[in-house]
């Protein structure tokens, strides 16, 4: 039973990093990146690593993806101000 549940998680990790390798919109990826921190998540709790699990809700699923959206909305922000080059 363990080892199924062991499988399945691995599973839904390579399909989310998949995904979020796959993505071209850039705030797609981080939020498919936040997904997949939280699959690692449940990986590391499944695996009973409750202290990686921890860390990694904290800085995979939410701080990591808070910051690249940040950073490309600064990025299109910054574009919108300086207008097209020619």
């Amino acid at each position: 039973m363990a080892d199924a549940v062991i499988v399945v998680a691995l599973l839904l990790v390579a399909a989310s990093a998949t995904a979020a390798v796959a993505a071209r919109d850039p705030v797609r990826q981080a939020l498919v990146l936040s997904v997949l921190g939280v699959v690692l998540a449940i990986l590391f709790t499944v695996l009973q690593a409750p202290d990686v699990a921890l860390s990694q809700l904290a800085v995979g699923s939410a701080l990591t993806p808070l910051l690249l959206l940040l950073a490309v909305h600064k990025v299109k922000r910054r574009g919108r101000k300086k207008g097209p080059r020619r």
